[in-house]
């Protein structure tokens, strides 16, 4: 799963959540999406650790930082909906 179809998923996660339709939303999907995440965020850092030009750290430091917003709204999710 990129980071764009992660992206995707929760806020369709949010707009469930928005329109009273939080029962739908299954926390075991929510934290399949957050592993996504951290991966992703692993394989940055590494590639960011890497890499050698300063236009490409300074574009993966901006995913990471993508990366990070969704990861926190995606623990927000969860808390909201219950563990």
């Amino acid at each position: 799963m990129g980071l764009e179809r992660a992206t995707e998923k929760l806020d369709k996660y949010y707009s469930r959540l928005e329109s009273g339709k939080a029962a739908k939303i299954k926390p075991s999907h929510v934290m399949k999406v957050i592993a996504k995440l951290q991966a992703k965020q692993a394989l940055l850092q590494e590639e960011l650790a890497a890499a050698d030009k300063p236009s490409k750290q300074d574009r993966l430091e901006n995913k990471l930082v993508t990366v990070g917003t969704q990861l926190e709204r995606a623990h927000w999710l969860l808390d909201q909906i219950g563990s």
